[in-house]
């Protein structure tokens, strides 16, 4: 059992890793550890569709589609290659990565979809 959750997670990793890639356009640029952890430490990330990650200085992350729902809870890390990886309380785990279109900060998902960022606000009291 502990051999399958393992080689679950690693391949979870794998396919999110090269999902993001492939919705990675060439005109895209990416960052570095240091610059990504920089734009999101401490700041709340809107998008389009009314959904809001929030990055905690801590470490603490959430997640929440509209300002009345639950939020989804958890820790994020900031990857050597300009990822994001999030762990949720439930134990669910997923790396992103956000790259700069040129235009604005645009988080590409697993699967390639990509969701452009509508606003980056620090956060106020940590929330």
């Amino acid at each position: 059992m502990q051999k399958a959750l393992i080689l679950s997670a690693a391949l979870i990793a794998v396919g999110t890793a090269s999902g993001a890639q492939a919705g990675a356009r060439d005109t895209d640029r990416t960052f570095g550890r240091a610059e990504l952890a920089g734009l999101l430490s401490g700041h709340a990330v809107e998008f389009f569709d009314g959904g809001v990650s929030r990055y905690r200085g801590d470490g603490a992350y959430s997640y929440k589609y509209t300002e009345t729902d639950r939020p989804y809870i958890g820790t994020y890390v900031v990857g050597d290659s300009g990822e994001v990886c999030v762990t949720f309380l439930n134990g669910a785990r997923r790396c992103d990565v956000f790259v700069d279109d040129g235009n604005r900060l645009v988080l590409i998902v697993a699967d390639g979809t990509r969701f452009p960022v509508r606003d980056r606000r620090p956060l106020v009291d940590g929330y």
